[in-house]
């Protein structure tokens, strides 16, 4: 029974992860991680279909190994949720102590993907190409 709660969860991590992934007011890292959480407990064949995805390696990938993010992604998921708790703050001018605990939220999000996430450096294309052996070239 257990191991079909995690499929589900896993699923419907997968498909918000997804729509995260185009929509740009959704974040998809949260939902993406919790598919590859669930898809781990659940069966180790989906589990190793789905970080073979070009959907993980993009978001997930670098995070699970330890390496961090990129400075874009931080600033891109940073971004929506900035944009998005800013809509709920200004729809709570009603509820002053709500305001208060999303500020407090957000507050804290920026303080974790700041300091607590290691940034690391995107791989450009010069440093990949400096890295493999060149072949001589003919002289004629």
């Amino acid at each position: 029974m257990k191991r079909v709660i995690y499929l589900v969860l896993g699923c419907v991590g997968l498909g918000l992860g997804a729509l995260g992934a185009a929509l740009p007011l959704l974040p998809a890292f949260p939902f993406l991680l919790l598919a590859a959480v669930c898809f781990g407990k659940s069966s180790p064949r989906l589990h190793n279909w789905f970080i073979g995805t070009k959907l993980y390696k993009n978001n997930l990938e670098s995070f699970v190994r330890g390496q961090g993010m990129t400075i874009k992604a931080k600033f891109r998921i940073m971004s929506v949720v900035t944009l998005t708790m800013a809509v709920g703050f200004l729809m709570m001018s009603r509820v002053p102590l709500g305001q208060i605990i999303l500020l407090c939220v957000w507050v804290a999000h920026i303080f974790i993907f700041l300091f607590a996430i290691k940034t690391r450096q995107e791989d450009s294309q010069e440093t990949i190409d400096l890295a493999k052996p060149r072949e001589p070239e003919n002289e004629v």
